[in-house]
């Protein structure tokens, strides 16, 4: 028997067809509106990124349920990419202690699956348009220790805000002893001159959740007005959102 070729989605491989490209524009742009109505009224959120591989029983999970808990209390959103490991304790914190959770997951072949934490969730086929819609609802970020996904939010993030393309919303890293080669990495970037010695100032590393929670609230407090929650109206069916 002939094996089945299975169709793979190369979006990135060169030009294609005309009628190619148009559909899969219109694919994108539909993704996008998938996500803008989904999440139009969840902010403001404290977007959440970390590995997908750590089990309950793990130290950084147990971590991550901590700052998804005091996110909660700050009366913010808890926002990650909505699958297992540190996304699921970050919303599985929230979700058990009164607060906001929701999840922005991804179709992958395989570790990501919707954890059960979440009051909204939404899965998008693009990277691309996952990652801005966890950074555009969000007014502060948390970074526990991941992977090369996680280190791919980090960078874009902080990208993001060294070029003043998104406000200078504040980072923290938990995790000092995770992080040290990284924060070495970025110390060496100043010393050879490809980052400035302030962009060092854009991420607070610490082990004490209580301290990296107070630094993101004591920094939107002086530096932002939060807005509350918009309403949703009739228009649209935006209620059905809400």
């Amino acid at each position: 028997m002939r094996k089945k070729k299975v169709k793979e989605v190369l979006y990135l491989d060169g030009p294609n067809s005309r009628q190619s490209e148009l559909w899969f524009s219109l694919d994108v742009m539909f993704q996008f509106l998938k996500g803008f109505r989904t999440l139009h009224f969840v902010g403001p959120c404290i977007t959440v990124f970390g590995s997908a591989r750590f089990k309950p029983d793990h130290p950084h999970y147990k971590e991550a349920v901590e700052v998804g808990k005091g996110i909660a209390k700050m009366g913010l959103t808890v926002m990650t990419g909505g699958g297992p490991g540190i996304m699921e304790a970050a919303n599985k914190g929230a979700f058990e202690n009164g607060g906001n959770s929701v999840g922005c997951n991804i179709l992958l072949p395989h570790e990501q699956h919707e954890n059960p934490y979440t009051h909204r969730s939404v899965t998008i086929k693009y990277f691309f348009v996952r990652k801005v819609l966890l950074l555009k609802y969000s007014v502060g970020f948390v970074v526990m220790p991941g992977g090369a996904g996680t280190m791919d939010e980090l960078f874009e993030t902080l990208t993001l805000i060294q070029t003043r393309t998104i406000k200078d919303f504040p980072i923290v890293l938990i995790g000092t002893e995770y992080f040290r080669p990284l924060n070495t990495l970025l110390e060496k970037m100043v010393d050879e001159g490809t980052i400035a010695p302030e962009d060092l100032k854009l991420l607070l590393i610490t082990d004490n959740i209580e301290e990296g929670l107070n630094h993101i609230y004591k920094y939107l407090k002086s530096h932002y007005i939060l807005k509350k929650k918009m309403k949703p109206l009739g228009l649209f069916l935006e209620k059905l959102l809400s």
